[in-house]
């Protein structure tokens, strides 16, 4: 190659990069979803953890990167007849009925069978015109779906994407899919992207009939990984013969079954990978847009935590023998529980809290230490409360009107 034409073709890549930074200046967080080998059900994970952000209010954008096997418009309900609009120079994705934008290169071939027989220089180039010339306007999450494997898909998104959050890794339960993690891991810490989490899917199967769980893959090898590698555990995800049938249908499982393990499941899920990619990512903290202006929107918090005694606030927060867990959705307590928490240990209120998807923590009192664990696990901590009964606290929290006086612990 002549001295100009490598001019050139640099010069071509360096405003194909700048492209694509200008396009995802607007992206709050950009998850990597990815496997070590397939089978793992990771595009269904990927498609289901999608609209979970959605239908909780986020913008929210879902990339098929899968340039040999596109399934993702299947999934999601979009008909592979439908051809995608835009401009000379810009490409419109295809919105789902919850609002999730969804790119993909099923609706550009001629034909739904039509094989796609490219090398790696044609895939990366279609991976820069997904990130620069799609109109994905501003996002709260970009969802990618990757083909399972390192990869030409896997390698071009971890050098073109600027700024990603990081990855979460799909795996089953049985030893040979979770030998695959440790490359998956390998990988992504050789190109700089955090791990977010491993998700263990197919983990465990209910009878419809009886009720009887059975572990057709095994159990917990997902979990026993993340704690070996200190990478954090996201959740189990239950096999349904349901989510199947969504999937063939072009159905959203998570609505059409909202109290299934399984739609339990991805909420957790969500509410994790939520709190990792602030944490592990560009640091920003996202919540629902449309009027969501406050620094933590009201629609954003799923779960407050108040430690009471005698049914009020206690200052004795590290040794408090009993937790209110207010649920709320839309800004609204739809549901609580009283928990009795673990054995007073350092370290073991903010992983079990953590575990449980609590955001927001309200309390009399807390040490330094504790407060720093909390912050490190995206939990938000308001101290100085008063011995007030756990709903009127959280009315005024939500309201705005709740006044914190001096952090203080009678312990």
């Amino acid at each position: 190659m002549s001295e100009n034409m490598m001019n050139k073709a640099q010069k071509q890549m360096a405003e194909r990069n700048e492209k694509i930074a200008e396009n995802m200046e607007d992206v709050d967080h950009k998850i990597v979803v990815m496997s070590g080998k397939g089978g793992v059900g990771k595009s269904t994970v990927a498609a289901n953890l999608a609209t979970e952000l959605a239908s909780e209010g986020y913008d929210v954008g879902l990339m098929d990167c899968d340039m040999h096997g596109p399934s993702i418009p299947k999934i999601v309900g979009i008909d592979y007849d439908r051809r995608l609009t835009g401009t000379d120079s810009t490409i419109d994705p295809v919105t789902t009925e919850v609002g999730l934008k969804v790119i993909s290169l099923g609706p550009l071939l001629p034909e739904r069978d039509s094989p796609v027989v490219w090398r790696g220089p044609l895939k990366m180039r279609t991976i820069q015109q997904f990130l620069g010339d799609v109109e994905w306007g501003d996002l709260d999450y970009l969802i990618f779906d990757l083909p399972p494997g390192t990869g030409d898909e896997p390698l071009s998104i971890a050098q073109l994407v600027p700024d990603p959050s990081g990855s979460v890794i799909v795996t089953t339960p049985q030893d040979v899919a979770l030998q695959t993690i440790r490359r998956s891991v390998n990988f992504a810490e050789e190109v700089d992207l955090p791990v977010l989490g491993i998700i263990e899917n197919m983990s465990g199967f209910v009878c419809p009939h009886c009720g009887k769980t059975t572990e057709l893959f095994g159990v917990g090898g997902g979990e026993k990984t993340a704690e070996a590698m200190n990478i954090p555990f996201l959740g189990r995800i239950p096999f349904d013969a349901d989510v199947v049938k969504s999937a063939d249908a072009g159905e959203s499982y998570l609505k059409k079954y909202p109290d299934s393990g399984v739609t339990q499941a991805y909420n957790e899920i969500a509410e994790k990978v939520m709190r990792e990619a602030q944490t592990a990512g560009s640091g920003v903290q996202s919540t629902p847009k449309g009027g969501a202006s406050q620094e933590k929107a009201k629609d954003g918090i799923r779960k407050i935590a108040i430690p009471v005694a005698e049914g009020k606030l206690t200052a004795h927060f590290g040794h408090a023998a009993q937790f209110v867990l207010m649920h709320l959705r839309d800004g609204e307590v739809k549901d609580k529980e009283l928990l009795t928490p673990p054995p007073h240990e350092p370290g073991v209120l903010p992983k079990w809290l953590g575990e449980m998807g609590v955001d927001v923590i309200i309390a009399g009192g807390m040490g330094q230490k504790a407060l720093s664990l909390f912050e490190q696990n995206g939990i938000h901590v308001c101290t100085g409360a008063p011995s007030l009964p756990p709903e009127e606290l959280v009315n005024r929290f939500l309201s705005g009107t709740l006044e914190a006086g001096e952090n203080v612990c009678d312990h």
